[in-house]
């Protein structure tokens, strides 16, 4: 069995491109703010003395390393800013 990495969030998995906490009910990727918005809330847990405009940036950063965001207009906008 091998495992290879959700093209969404990273989270391994064993089939397909993305895990089952990154899709909707139909097996399509989730929309960009909805998944933003749960990885933010995660990162959330990991680090609850950081701040809302922190946990957005290092969101962003991470999903810039993702095959699913990386090109997407809000991940690469914050790209640029960070001097990316």
């Amino acid at each position: 069995m091998s495992n290879q990495p959700c093209e969404s969030c990273g989270m391994p998995i064993e089939t397909g491109p993305y895990c089952q906490h990154c899709v909707d009910g139909a097996g399509k990727l989730q929309p960009f703010d909805e998944r933003f918005e749960r990885m933010v809330q995660w990162q959330a847990r990991r680090a609850p003395q950081a701040s809302r405009a922190e946990l957005e940036q290092q969101t962003l950063a991470y999903m810039a390393t993702m095959p699913a965001w990386r090109e997407h207009p809000r991940v690469k906008a914050s790209a640029g800013k960070s001097g990316k």
